[in-house]
């Protein structure tokens, strides 16, 4: 796990989607994960750039991942929206929208 240098998420109502790639820009494993469980598997996670929208809850889930020293990035939604069917329907998460 120590290889995993981004994680994207799709944030949710109850289910959150974690996208991880490594220093290569693969990818290591897509996961769901329940809005309850979210802050426990990022503290255990080694820390990494996290990739999220900037949405309504965008204030919270940062300041939680920073507080685990993870770096966080958010990104517009107009950014998002075109990696949003690529992401879900391929695994492909895009290169530039997270490391910009």
């Amino acid at each position: 796990m120590e290889n995993i240098t981004t994680v994207g998420i799709d944030i949710a109502k109850n289910v959150f989607q974690l996208h991880r790639i490594d220093k290569g820009g693969k990818v290591v494993l897509q996961k769901r994960i329940p809005r309850g469980k979210l802050a426990e598997f990022m503290d255990n996670f080694p820390p990494c750039l996290v990739g999220m929208e900037a949405c309504s809850t965008s204030n919270y889930w940062p300041l939680n991942f920073q507080s685990f020293s993870h770096r966080v990035k958010l990104m517009s939604p107009q950014y998002v929206k075109p990696y949003v069917k690529p992401i879900r329907m391929m695994g492909v998460m895009p290169k530039q929208s997270v490391k910009q």
